[in-house]
């Protein structure tokens, strides 16, 4: 599992590297929400292009190899997954998510989406949908004290998801050897569902023989 590694930095180190990358991550989400709706005249567009391409540069000439991964100390008290498309810290792609547990098997986020997330006109796209639910089901799974990988996922859509104000929901269903059912749902800004999800999380091989499930499960999720 060479994409989780041990972490080696301290708290300190985490926490300045935080503060230094939320900003930053933020003001490049702001980048791809202007990039769809700017009108500005084609002079500027072409001038801002050739500016990013520089930057572009600038950073890529010290970059790490692969993808971010997910960085864990032994014990699982601390857990980064930073890359993650739907709650990287230095993802800009990622809305993201801020997603709250209670450790017993329910999971929630309140966020908003934008224009990056569009699918007809107004409304989320259906796989960024599915994307989201997939989530915040995983994580309910996992901090409840068992990891488990997505085997199956069912999205039922209610009705079309509108730009905005959002929140999603999930918990854990039910168990059954190295099975977890989980079921989840996305609510509009009035409370409304607009979709609803069922998926099947499997207990993955490396964590079948570990003591602890909550330290995998750790491990797996932001801390």
């Amino acid at each position: 599992m060479t994409a989780f590694q041990q972490e080696t930095a301290t708290d300190e180190e985490i926490a300045a590297e935080a503060a230094l990358f939320t900003p930053f991550t933020d003001a490049v989400r702001a980048l791809v929400d202007v990039t769809i709706r700017t009108e500005a005249e084609p002079q500027v567009v072409r001038e801002a292009q050739a500016e990013i391409e520089a930057i572009v540069e600038r950073l890529r000439a010290r970059q790490m190899p692969g993808p971010y991964g997910v960085r864990f100390r032994p014990n699982g008290t601390r857990g980064r997954n930073w890359g993650n498309a739907v709650m990287g810290l230095r993802n800009p792609i990622a809305p993201p998510l801020d997603i709250r547990s209670d450790g017993e098997g329910r999971a929630w986020s309140d966020f908003r989406l934008g224009a990056a997330y569009e699918g007809p006109p107004g409304l989320v796209h259906g796989g960024v949908i599915s994307l989201l639910l997939d989530q915040v089901l995983g994580h309910a799974v996992s901090t409840s004290g068992r990891p488990g990988m997505t085997g199956t996922l069912t999205i039922v859509y209610r009705q079309g998801t509108p730009l905005g104000d959002l929140r999603c929901e999930a918990w854990v269903d039910r168990r059954d050897g190295i099975k977890t059912w989980g079921k989840g749902r996305m609510l509009d800004a009035d409370g409304a569902v607009t979709a609803e999800a069922e998926g099947i999380f499997i207990l993955p091989r490396w964590a079948r023989d570990l003591d602890s499930w909550q330290a995998a499960a750790e491990a797996t999720e932001a801390g």
